[in-house]
């Protein structure tokens, strides 16, 4: 094991082999990742600290995303019906923002290895999906004061912020891989 971790530590933390899990042990990590997703995003529920437990729910998905991408895509998939059941007012957040941003960080780890390209797909996933229900479903995502009428104005600034938001994700994601691939 010791040899596994000395071995693994110099790796760059996309290219990690999760060949040496079975389809049985990524199913299972599928869906215990998609639990805890589910159970981040309701935690919503609480204000104040709740919010910040709700942010956390990119996190698993990308991890899901990262194991195979079809095992993330389930993982989402999963979230969403588990949030039907556990807390339904947060099916319009967590398919369209964290959980997209989670999906589309995932899918561009395992395609590319740029720092920008993995950046320029989470925030175009999360502005898409933000402007999405702002503009389309009329939701106020961003609370009453944004208007739900298109504004150019209004969406880049959504398109900067979704970029900022995806290369911090981005950068917490890459470090937990690394920590990951030296404990497991």
């Amino acid at each position: 094991m010791k040899k596994r971790i000395n071995n693994m530590s110099g790796q760059n933390p996309q290219s990690i082999s999760t060949q040496n899990y079975s389809n049985t042990t990524k199913l299972v990590l599928g869906s215990l990742l998609a639990g805890s997703a589910a159970i981040l995003q309701a935690a919503g529920f609480f204000t104040g600290i709740g919010y910040a437990f709700s942010m956390l729910t990119t996190l698993p998905i990308v991890l899901a995303s990262k194991l195979s991408l079809r095992i993330g895509f389930m993982s989402y998939v999963i979230t969403v019906f588990l949030l039907a059941i556990i807390q339904p007012s947060e099916l319009f957040v967590f398919p369209f923002t964290t959980g997209l941003l989670g999906l589309s960080l995932g899918i561009a780890f395992k395609l590319w290895k740029s720092w920008i390209s993995i950046t320029l797909a989470g925030g175009f996933g999360l502005s898409i999906g933000i402007m999405f229900l702002l503009y389309v479903l009329r939701f106020p995502v961003l609370g009453p004061a944004v208007s739900s009428i298109l504004n150019f104005k209004t969406s880049i600034t959504i398109f900067l912020f979704s970029l900022f938001y995806s290369l911090i994700w981005m950068c917490l994601s890459k470090r937990v891989f690394v920590f990951l691939s030296r404990y497991f």
